[in-house]
Parts: structure tokens; C-alpha cells; sequence
């Protein structure tokens, strides 16, 4: 009944966002929300404690889980170095270097006022702010590429651009991710050390051992970009193991995935194949529980009192920093105003990769409940203005007249 309900409510509410225009995955993150206990739960409390018993959640928990790391693990194998020439890697870098920079710092300077109003009892400053500053940077690369595809962007300047900033601004955020659980799971220094040192020793695994040997054992498929199933079984075989090492040295299985995926050949057939074989399950079947199951950890009590006040800071800083930064970076890399706005617009789009990320936070006892709500609305927001702001932008630069377009 639990998946059944989500499926449901989650193509439903896909479908009504892509007929105004908006990537599906942000209806389905809208499903999740609608089906925990702000909206579903308060309006039927007895059907909703019915069919998300608690009990039950533990193994709502684990397909989830397996959702996101295959998911993760397609995200790094479609994951590209910046291309073109030494000025668009550099440009692409400086736009993602700000675009981390300032929203980054905002979330430090807004962090003592959370800390004191939200943080979960135990929880130290500094680990708590250093999460608040890693959602705040979070760009997600699969929606802004959706969004990009959608109003045929890809190939303009300011898509380009988008794109490669993205890859170096989910790179780093992850990293930072990596050291915030490494600081609030690791009680003592020797099991921080122990989470550090073994994240070390994974990346050198998955590079220095697995990357070779996949790349030796996909290089020889048959068939062009058809994949055996015995090569497919050791694609899968090489996801899993990544990820519960991942988790075995006190991170999360999703930093094994990914890692993983980002170790493969970059080989557009290749891609294409386990696309085809993995994004089914993944995206259309898993992704879904992730959303439901998120959604069951909101609160109402979030929007109590000063909350709403804690909710309108959150929303103008996320916002604010990372529109302003992007754009600032691609202004300084010669870009124009217009273009560099949509680079920040695009930028600005949290999506998937943020609720990744919060729920991962909260699974760790970083922030809790209330924080994880205006988080959720903060990724709903800003995924969701994201489209109309870039149409904006090119809209208005299309209608100039002839000769004014070439100097923006």
C-alpha cells in the first residue's frame, strides 16, 4: 500500500509540474512533502498512522537507500571534466569557486542563530554550521542539465558554463559533506581519524585498483553499447561493494557509489547502456521513496513561532548566495548581465542533490526536524523558480533589437 500510495501520488504530481513547464522531479519531491504529516498526516491522522506505521519505515529506509546510491552512482558516471579552452575551465572554475564561496560564508553567518534555535541536543557548532554552509552550496547537476535540455540551452554560453561549474560545485560540496560526517560520527579523534584515513583509502582503491580494471573489462564488450548481463553484474557487484565500504568507514554508502561511477571509463555508450538498465528502478521505482520518506521526517512546528522567520533567512540566503555569486563569477569571466543572471539561476536550482544531502544530515543526527523541513521548502523553492528565471532571462534577451544583443 505505502509504495503503491507514493507511485501514485508521485507520477500525479509530476505530471500537473511538467504541464507548467517544470522538470517532473520537483512534483515528485512536491508528493513526498504532501504525503507526510504537514499535509496527509494532518488531514487524515488515522489513515496516515496506519500507512506509514512507523515500524514499517526501517524497510521503506533501506530501499531508499539502495534508490540514492544507484542513483548517485549514475550521476558520477555522468559527470564531465570541464571542456573547451584554458579561459572557459577558467571561467567555469571561478563561477563555481563563488558560487560556493558566498552562499557558503551566509550559511557560516546565519549558523549561530540556527545553532542556537534548531540544532539537535549534542550536536556542536561547528559540525552544524559547516552542514548549514554545505546546503546552502548544493547545485543540482541532474535538474539544472534537465532544465537546460528543456529550453534547448545546452549548447548556449551560458549552459556551457552552468554545466562545468556545476561539476566543480557538487564536487567540493560533497567533499565538505565527507568532512561534516567525519566530524559528528567520529566521537572521539581516533575515530575521526579512522573515517578520514579510510576515505583516503577508498578514493585510492576505487582509482588505483577498480578504475583499471573496469576500464579493461569494459573496453572488450561486444555488441557496441550493449552491455552483457555477466558485465553488467560486475558493474553492479563494484557499485554495492564501493558503497558499503562507504559506509563500513563511517561516511555513507552514497560517497561509495558516487566515487564509483565517477571511476568509470567516460564513454557515452557506456553511459547509455546502464542508463537504460539502472534509471528505470532507480528514478522511476526508488527515487520516489526518497521523497515519501523525507517527507515523513517534516514537521508542522517548523513554521511555528519564529520559524517562519528562521525560514524566510534560510530561503533569502540560499538564494541570495547563489544567485549572486554565480552571477558574479561569470560577470568577472566577460560574460553579460543577462547571461551571467541565468548562470545564477541555473546554479540557484537545488533539487534532488539537496534533499540527498539534508537527508543525510538528519539520518546523522546533524540538524533536526524542524531545520530538515525549511530545508525541504528551501530545495522545493529554489528548484522550482529556477526555469521560469532562466526563460526570463533569454526572453528578454531575444527581444532586443538587433545590434544591443551583442553586448550583453
Amino acid at each position: 500500500m505505502q509504495l503503491a500510495l507514493i507511485l501514485v501520488a508521485s507520477r500525479t504530481c509530476g505530471f500537473v509540474l511538467k504541464r507548467i513547464g517544470q522538470p517532473p522531479v520537483i512534483g515528485e519531491m512536491a508528493a513526498g512533502l504532501l504525503l507526510g504529516p504537514i499535509v496527509f498526516g494532518a488531514w487524515l491522522p488515522e489513515v496516515h498512522a496506519v500507512i506509514f506505521a512507523k515500524q514499517s519505515l526501517p524497510a521503506l529506509s533501506g530501499l531508499a537507500t539502495v534508490g540514492v546510491a544507484l542513483f548517485m552512482f549514475l550521476v558520477g558516471l555522468e559527470l564531465r571534466a570541464p571542456e573547451g579552452t584554458r579561459s572557459q575551465v577558467r571561467s567555469a572554475a571561478l563561477v563555481g569557486g563563488l558560487g560556493i564561496a558566498v552562499p557558503l560564508l551566509l550559511g557560516l553567518a546565519i549558523s549561530p542563530f540556527l545553532h542556537q534555535r534548531f540544532a539537535p541536543e549534542g550536536v556542536s557548532f561547528w559540525p552544524f554550521a559547516l552542514f548549514v554552509a554545505a546546503a546552502m552550496s548544493v547545485t543540482a547537476f541532474p535538474v539544472l542539465a534537465r532544465i537546460l535540455r528543456d529550453q534547448n540551452l545546452t549548447r548556449s554560453p551560458p549552459g556551457r558554463l552552468a554545466l562545468s561549474a556545476a561539476v566543480i560545485d557538487d564536487g567540493c560540496v560533497w567533499v565538505l559533506l565527507a568532512l561534516v560526517l567525519a566530524l559528528t560520527r567520529g566521537g572521539t579523534t581516533s575515530q575521526v581519524l579512522f573515517t578520514v584515513v579510510g576515505g583516503i583509502g577508498l578514493v585510492a582503491v576505487v582509482f588505483l585498483v577498480l578504475k583499471p580494471f573496469y576500464a579493461r573489462l569494459l573496453r572488450h564488450r561486444p555488441g557496441g553499447s550493449e552491455l552483457p548481463s555477466s558485465t553488467f553484474a560486475w558493474v553492479v557487484i563494484g557499485c554495492v561493494a564501493c558503497a558499503a565500504a562507504a559506509e563500513w568507514i563511517e561516511l555513507h554508502a552514497v560517497f561509495g557509489a558516487f566515487l564509483f561511477g565517477i571511476s568509470l571509463p567516460r564513454d557515452d555508450r557506456l553511459l547509455d547502456a546502464l542508463t537504460m538498465r539502472i534509471e528505470p528502478v532507480a528514478v522511476v521505482f526508488l527515487m520516489p521513496l526518497v521523497f515519501a520518506l523525507a517527507g515523513q521526517n517534516t514537521t508542522a512546528s517548523a513554521f511555528a513561532g519564529a520559524g517562519l522567520g528562521a525560514l524566510a533567512v534560510v530561503l533569502a540566503v540560499a538564494i541570495i548566495g547563489k544567485i549572486a555569486g554565480c552571477a558574479a563569477g561569470a560577470r568577472l569571466s566577460g560574460h553579460g548581465w543577462r547571461d551571467s543572471l541565468a548562470v545564477g539561476a541555473l546554479m540557484n536550482a537545488r533539487g534532488l542533490m539537496e534533499l540527498i544531502v539534508i537527508k543525510i544530515g538528519f539520518e546523522a543526527g546533524v540538524i533536526g526536524p524542524e531545520l530538515f523541513t525549511m530545508l525541504f521548502v528551501m530545495t522545493l523553492v529554489t528548484t522550482f523558480m529556477a526555469s521560469p528565471l532562466v526563460g526570463a532571462f533569454h526572453r528578454r534577451k531575444a527581444e532586443l533589437p538587433a545590434g544591443r544583443g551583442t553586448a550583453i
